[in-house]
């Protein structure tokens, strides 16, 4: 029969996804008991952890039930144990959300998955912020596929870098009326970045923190598609005023926005809304027409489902297409387009629910 020491070490390897430190070093698995064949063990998982939930449970009984003499595996319901303090360089270590000094509010744009057009809605949706007066920032945080600097116009700049360490700060790139700071201006246009978990933290930590944003009423996150590390990176490191869910029509798509409201909601993040993109394609010569080549109603129906308002339907337009790959987005480039007065009403909702808070 195993022991209780041994049962212990095959639990060591179990991570948290955020940090890379064990659960036990966290204090988020505890109170493990061997009961006539039976492992007995409290989880205890803060509030941003809970959509790793499912991860953990499976990882522990495979662990557990690989062991000699152990047959089923029981696993309690435990209090989420307190954050710790951190070190100045962030890293691998809880921490209560910090604010960035001169930031007054954080929001992100997400999707379930990628090819959603997530990226074309934080770009505009933080350019329309500016036309309106705001002082904004744009976080890319798509540390493995940045397209931020090429729909700006600002690929191949680099932001300039002074000091070491954690003392290092990196003056952001201006652009189409706002900042942005991204991993495409820090690394070559066809070099992959091949990072785990921790490293991931500590890029997107460096973002929010090691950055002169001055100050912002705003700084737009530009999340990867799914329910990763960055987001779990993010949700621990700073407090977020919302976060954006972006859709298409189309049911897979759709699907997979449900897994991205329901991670922010175990995480005790306000959704300001549903973005439905591509909606509907509107011919170039043919202006008044709509083809709704991906379905119709799914953005609307979800956000009723999910009880948050549809703050936008963005129309299907070459402009936007070739406004992104010009560095030149649509609601700079073609103010009076469908897509842009879209853009712009979305950025007046998301404003208003910011600035109610």
């Amino acid at each position: 029969m195993v022991s209780t020491d041994e049962a212990l070490k095959a639990l060591e390897s179990i991570q948290d996804a955020g940090s890379g430190r064990s659960l036990l070093d966290l204090g988020w698995i505890n109170q493990l008991r061997l009961q006539q064949g039976r492992a007995v063990f409290q989880l205890a998982l803060p509030a941003f952890a809970q959509g790793q939930r499912e991860r953990i449970v499976k990882e522990a009984r495979e662990l557990l039930e690989q062991l000699d003499g152990i047959d089923s595996v029981q696993i309690e319901l435990g209090a989420a144990p307190q954050t710790q303090a951190i070190g100045a360089a962030g890293h691998g270590q809880l921490q209560p959300p910090q604010a960035i000094p001169g930031v007054a509010r954080v929001i992100a744009v997400s999707s379930g998955k990628g090819g959603v057009g997530k990226s074309t809605v934080a770009v505009n949706l933080a350019c329309s912020l500016a036309q309106q007066g705001l002082k904004v920032g744009l976080l890319d945080a798509d540390i493995y596929g940045p397209n931020a600097p090429t729909m700006l116009g600002v690929e191949g700049q680099t932001p300039a870098v002074e000091g070491e360490g954690s003392s290092q700060r990196l003056t952001p790139i201006a652009s189409c009326g706002l900042l942005m700071v991204s991993m495409g201006l820090l690394i070559n246009p066809d070099q992959p970045v091949v990072w785990r978990g921790p490293m991931l933290n500590g890029i997107i930590r460096q973002f929010l923190y090691q950055v002169n944003w001055g100050n912002l009423d705003l700084l737009v996150v530009d999340l990867p598609p799914g329910t990763g590390d960055a987001q779990l990176s993010l949700a621990q490191a700073v407090p977020m005023a919302g976060v954006v869910v972006v859709t298409t029509p189309q049911k897979v798509a759709l699907q997979d926005a449900r897994r991205g409201l329901a991670m922010f909601r175990q995480m005790n993040i306000a959704i300001l809304g549903i973005v439905e993109n591509m909606s509907w394609f509107i011919p170039p010569d043919q202006p008044e027409r709509r083809y709704p080549i991906f379905g119709s109603g799914g953005g609307n129906s979800l956000a009723e489902e999910a009880q948050v308002p549809l703050l936008a339907q963005i129309p299907l337009e070459l402009p936007v297409q070739q406004g992104g790959d010009q560095g030149r987005p649509i609601s700079l480039a073609q103010p009076e387009s469908a897509a842009a007065l879209a853009f712009a009403n979305l950025a007046r909702q998301v404003w208003q629910q910011c600035a109610s808070n």
